[in-house]
């Protein structure tokens, strides 16, 4: 190419250049600095937020003032605004001359920018893709506390309970939209698209490829008036004492069932999760179930009443003979955890169901009566090394504060509470209800096993080895005699135990006790007998203290026995 043709190909270029920024700029001021501008204070130095000017000249609130950077550190509030606002005005095409991009050149510059803008907008999506969700919502100081309520899941296995749980906290607003979108994402990979609601739940890999709640997942969701923590039981059989252990913490427990063909006989006959989650959890003291028949969506039942009688009919009777009362502490509700429906919104295609939804209903339920005067009682869950010795419990009675003197039962080692976190948050004063996170000083990690007490020491708790109860024998094939070993499952705490004696038989209609002493006992009995366990445990006698009183008997992976301390048995020295 002659030299002569490239260079007025070159003026021609700089020319257009000139009149597309003469173009772009016809409104443009020219430049004045301002000599009298108020020195520029960053937003994380000012000490009250009035000194930040929100509005952008045109009487819109600009809420990307305070985030425009400041170039060559002279700009005014004003200069930062319109800089914005021309950006917005930029970014919307219907407010410019047709095709928006104005005489930038042209299409061709308009589009590298689009696509520089992409770019962008992607590399920000996979930073914000790394940072973690954030599930807690702080109170303003002076905010009213709300009452807590710990919900436990529980039901056969694929029954759907983590699925309605990932559910509830998307409803609630606790887990991003985003963050589902990239678990449907991983699910649908793994051929696995139905399961990426639970996944806000089933946190640790195993569980995800499986399918089946190991653990007992724990998050946090807020209505109007209530703060619930939602414990995620294990459906599985194997993993029952994890599910008891959830269940010990719960005010109120959610029996999921399934209402599709098939699935819900096998939940609820024999050998299902059905009927012994809803036994264990009237054993770990919940006085309220709300029994959600899950899967109403289901090709096979189309929300159909008569399906939703059948399961009723059949759950009613069992619920009756392990202690609820229908009339006052059962519930029934149909939703479909996958689609969310009846969970916060009524739906239409459920035209018989009358009452609440269940997040409404939840918000509507009475106040649970807390002793919060009595004494310091709090059961350990767990344990861990964080900068220290870290304890989770729940708070079943009395108040905790910071600084607070306590005793670690049974082994009565004098601790300090350093830290006191509820449900993430951090607190200076707890009371009962509360879901606790306490840091400690005065004790080693390796010296606390759950199911030990956090007490005042003004009044301990009862520790012992030996005891005499009432038990009901629930399922067991052959008799019972004295000799026989156990698992015993009293509030956080898993212990050994033999039965030493028994002392006599009781009627279950009359009540009234047997003169002479039993040689066996057998199932659908109910006998006081005397047991031993291996180690000393932290006990109370039922009618002192019923949250700490009450126990479960487990041998092979089935529930045997539940029961009730009457009395506590000094050791003989």
């Amino acid at each position: 190419m002659p030299p002569k043709t490239r260079h007025s190909e070159a003026t021609q270029t700089a020319a257009g250049l000139q009149s597309a920024l003469a173009a772009l700029n016809v409104n443009a001021k020219p430049f004045i600095p301002n000599v009298d501008a108020a020195v520029f204070v960053p937003t994380f130095l000012q000490s009250s937020p009035t000194e930040i000017s929100n509005s952008d000249g045109h009487g819109r609130s600009c809420h990307l003032c305070r985030l425009a950077p400041v170039e060559n550190g002279g700009g005014t509030e004003a200069d930062m605004a319109v800089e914005v606002e021309t950006w917005e005005q930029k970014e919307e095409p219907g407010e410019g001359e047709p095709g928006g991009g104005g005489a930038l050149g042209g299409e061709g510059g308009s589009s590298e920018e689009a696509q520089g803008r992409e770019e962008v907008e992607m590399m920000e999506e996979e930073e914000e893709e790394e940072l973690p969700v954030l599930k807690v919502i702080p109170l303003p100081p002076n905010a009213p506390k709300k009452e807590h309520v710990n919900v436990v899941f529980i039901g056969h296995v694929d029954a759907g309970k983590s699925t309605i749980g990932g559910q509830i906290m998307y409803l609630t607003g606790m887990v991003e939209k985003r963050t589902l979108e990239k678990y449907e994402r991983e699910a649908k990979e793994k051929n696995r698209e139905t399961w990426y609601l639970s996944w806000a739940l089933d946190t640790n890999q195993e569980e995800r490829d499986k399918g089946k709640t190991v653990e007992v997942g724990r998050a946090y969701f807020e209505t109007e008036k209530k703060h619930f923590t939602i414990l995620d039981a294990p459906g599985h059989k194997s993993f029952v004492p994890n599910m008891i252990g959830g269940a010990s913490q719960a005010d109120l427990a959610v029996l999921v069932i399934s209402a599709r063909k098939g699935e819900f006989e096998t939940g609820f006959e024999k050998g299902g999760q059905t009927r012994e989650h809803a036994m264990l959890a009237k054993t770990a003291g919940v006085k309220h179930l709300i029994i959600l028949v899950n899967k109403m969506d289901d090709p096979t039942v189309n929300w159909s009443l008569e399906r939703y009688e059948e399961c009723k009919e059949k759950l009613v009777p069992f619920l009756k003979k392990v202690g609820f009362n229908p009339k006052k502490d059962i519930y029934f509700m149909p939703c479909s955890g996958l689609t969310g429906a009846n969970l916060k919104d009524p739906i239409e295609e459920c035209t018989w169901y009358m009452g609440l939804p269940f997040i409404p209903h939840l918000d509507s339920l009475p106040s649970f009566n807390r002793i919060t005067d009595g004494p310091v009682r709090l059961p350990i869950v767990d344990k861990y090394k964080d900068m220290g010795t870290v304890i989770l419990g729940k708070l079943e009675s009395g108040s905790i504060a910071k600084a607070q003197q306590l005793v670690m039962m049974p082994n009565r080692h004098t601790v300090e509470v350093l830290s006191l976190l509820s449900d993430e948050v951090e607190t200076d004063e707890a009371v009962p209800g509360e879901n606790l996170k306490l840091r400690l000083k005065g004790i080693e990690e390796e010296e606390i096993l759950p199911g030990f007490i956090l007490c005042n020491a003004e009044n301990l708790c009862h520790s012992g080895r030996t005891f005499d109860a009432q038990i009901v024998i629930i399922e067991h094939k052959s008799i019972i005699c004295p000799g026989y070993n156990a698992v015993l499952h009293i509030h956080t705490c898993i212990e050994e135990v033999q039965i030493t004696a028994l002392i006599c038989l009781v009627d279950k209609k009359t009540g009234e006790k047997s003169k002479t002493r039993p040689r066996f006992v057998k199932q659908d009995q109910v006998c006081i007998a005397r047991l031993r366990c291996a180690g000393t445990i932290c006990l109370e006698t039922f009618k002192d203290f019923p949250q700490m009183g009450r126990f479960t008997l487990r041998d092979e992976g089935k529930t045997i026995a539940i029961g009730k301390v009457l009395k506590l048995v000094p050791e003989k020295d």
